[in-house]
Order: structure tokens, then C-alpha cells, then sequence
């Protein structure tokens, strides 16, 4: 699976050919900066993310509820999710059609949209304060959560090595 089949090619050529993209591309160390930033930026927010899970899954924690741990997190949380998007961007743009060939970005991609589209429906719901806490929609949210963050990460990481 590729995104070339899905999205035009001159798409791609035209992100990598912009000032963001090409400017990043012919520098030495931009790239290595922006994908350092994006990767600590990954580490802190799977890290709230993975502590707030573990607690919907029941493990840990068990003095505060899921939706106090995440209210306590949620800096922490939306700092690395917007870290990882102004450096994903860039990064992107700075090898799109190479991307636009890459099984893993694709499956990236995918996961990605998984894990906002779960994020922001049975999770918020679960982390929610003053909502009923029913054990079988934790425990989902938080095995699907885990489940496509990390798919994101793997897929991600994959993209060097495919």
C-alpha cells in the first residue's frame, strides 16, 4: 500500500519542490534537528499517553481516576502532539515523493487517523471528568489507543529502513 496510488504524484512534487521543503532538503542539519525535535517530541507524548492507558486498563495509578490523571497530563499531551505536527510537516515536505512510494508512511498515515479519530471519540469519553466510568469502554479505548499510537511509532520508525 502506497499513497501514490491514492494521491496524485505532482502532489508530492509540489510539496517537496516549496520553500519549506527544498530549504530543509539542502541543509546539513536542519532535517537532523526537525526529526530530533519530532522524535522527543513523540517520547513525551506516547509517555503521557501509555501512563493514562495503562490506568484505563486498569494497571497503576489507582489512587487517581483516569479522567484526573489525564486533566493532569493533558499539557504534557497536547505539547507533544504539537511538537510532533509543526516537525512532521516540515519533514515530510522535505522528502514527499520519496514518501509517496513508502509502504510504512502510508501505514503511518493510516494509524495516525486511527488514533486521532479513537482520541478524540471513546477516549475523550473515557478520560472525561464526571463521566460514568463503564470498565468495558476503558479498557477498549485503552487497547485501541495503545494499540494505534504505537502503530504510529513502529510505522514511523519503519519509514528509515523501507
Amino acid at each position: 500500500m502506497e499513497l501514490i496510488h491514492f494521491i496524485p504524484f505532482a502532489f508530492f512534487k509540489w510539496c517537496e519542490n516549496e520553500l519549506i521543503g527544498n530549504w530543509i532538503k539542502e541543509s546539513t542539519w536542519v532535517f537532523a534537528i526537525v526529526e530530533t525535535i519530532h522524535i522527543m517530541a513523540l517520547a513525551m507524548f506516547l509517555g503521557t499517553i501509555f501512563v493514562i492507558d495503562l490506568r484505563l486498563l486498569g494497571f497503576g495509578m489507582r489512587r487517581q481516576s483516569p479522567a484526573q490523571l489525564a486533566k493532569d497530563l493533558t499539557p504534557w499531551t497536547l505539547t507533544g502532539i504539537f511538537l510532533m505536527f509543526i516537525t512532521g510537516i516540515p519533514l515530510f515536505l522535505s522528502e514527499a515523493t520519496r514518501l509517496s512510494a513508502s509502504a510504512p508512511f502510508c501505514y503511518k498515515m493510516v494509524f495516525l487517523t486511527l488514533a486521532l479519530l479513537i482520541h478524540f471519540t471513546i477516549y475523550r469519553r473515557a478520560t472525561q471528568p464526571g463521566s460514568l466510568q463503564h470498565e468495558g469502554i476503558n479498557k477498549l479505548a485503552g487497547c485501541l489507543s495503545l494499540i494505534c499510537w504505537f502503530g504510529v511509532a513502529l510505522a514511523g520508525r519503519a519509514i528509515a529502513f523501507l
